[in-house]
């Protein structure tokens, strides 16, 4: 089986799975699935996001909390002055993630490697200590929301009508990042991941491709953070930590970074594994520390890549064993 027929089914299995949650949800009498599954794809989309930048932009961003944080942040002090209007709530989150990620893509593109990584973890912490200072939305303690976003007939303060809004955002976050890294803007993007310095030389501004990069991974991950705003009912200024930036670079990592699906399978991995842990000990951390090192270095793609390069492998060891494939 090739790598894209592998990809196809896999792909295939896990839409039909996560179609099947609610009714498994209902028939099982569970209705914490709709609400777990609901924030692996808030979470999924995020990783999403910083895969675009990440896994085929070699951009390490060490702040992309700041828009997961600032979604949430739209629609908490939204709804604290009243307006539930999912879709003005919507256009603001999309605005302010595409001129803040411009202005700080702007800053941050002049650098590479750790100075990048350093500038985009300061702007995040920027923005943490400014909500941080908002005492009037609730300030280091949060800000509770009390009613959901409204997009006409669809309330997102039912758990299904959430479910089933993140399924579909997650599903267009996929078919986007497909498209955009088969397109001549995604070979430009990772040509200058891999040699920037000879795809200028060939006349493409790779400055300008990477930082519309930038700008459609901010919009993606602000989009999460609405989500997550509706599916908590709470906006936190820990939401901008660089805690949870990093734990979403392990999803990319751990999934399958420069693969289009692999943030998906990421975040459905470490998250069910931390749940699992945590019914077993309090301790988990100590233990899911390790298992990710472990990962990471027996699966350089990570779990999904390691997947599609199953044909790969299954070759070499033939070829090692003196055979013909």
């Amino acid at each position: 089986m090739n790598t894209k027929r592998i990809s196809f089914w896999f792909t295939v299995l896990l839409v039909l799975a996560l179609l099947l949650v609610p009714l498994y949800a209902q028939v099982a009498a569970e209705p914490f699935a709709i609400t777990f599954v609901s924030r692996v794809l808030v979470f999924g989309i995020a990783a999403i996001s910083l895969n675009l930048i990440l896994g085929f932009g070699g951009m390490v961003s060490f702040g992309h909390a700041l828009y997961l944080g600032l979604g949430a942040y739209v629609v908490g002090i939204a709804a604290h002055h009243g307006s539930d209007n999912g879709w003005l709530q919507l256009l603001i989150t999309v605005g302010l993630s595409a001129v803040i990620g411009a202005l700080t893509g702007l800053v941050s593109l002049r650098t590479v490697g750790v100075a990048f990584i350093m500038i985009t973890l300061a702007f995040a912490q920027m923005f943490y200590f400014l909500f941080v200072s908002l005492k009037q939305y609730g300030g280091d303690d949060g800000l509770s929301i009390p009613t959901r976003s409204q997009f006409g007939p669809l309330d997102l303060g039912s758990p299904l009508a959430l479910y089933y809004t993140a399924l579909v955002l997650l599903l267009l976050a996929l078919l986007l990042s497909h498209r955009l890294v088969h397109a001549r803007f995604g070979m430009v993007l990772q040509g200058a991941r891999v040699n920037e310095r000879r795809m200028k030389a060939m006349g493409f501004a790779t400055t300008r491709y990477k930082l519309l990069a930038y700008v459609v991974s901010c919009v993606l991950c602000g989009m999460a953070g609405l989500l997550y705003a509706n599916l908590t009912g709470f906006a936190a200024p820990a939401y901008l930590a660089w805690t949870v930036s990093g734990e979403i670079i392990v999803m990319v990592v751990l999934g399958g970074m420069g693969t289009v699906l692999g943030p998906v399978v990421g975040a459905l991995t470490l998250l069910v594994t931390e749940e699992i842990l945590k019914a077993i000990t309090e301790h988990w951390m100590l233990i899911l520390g390790p298992l990710i090192v472990l990962v990471v270095l027996t699966a350089k793609r990570g779990i999904y890549g390691y997947m599609l390069d199953y044909d790969e492998r299954r070759e070499r060891r033939l070829l090692a064993a003196g055979d013909k494939p």
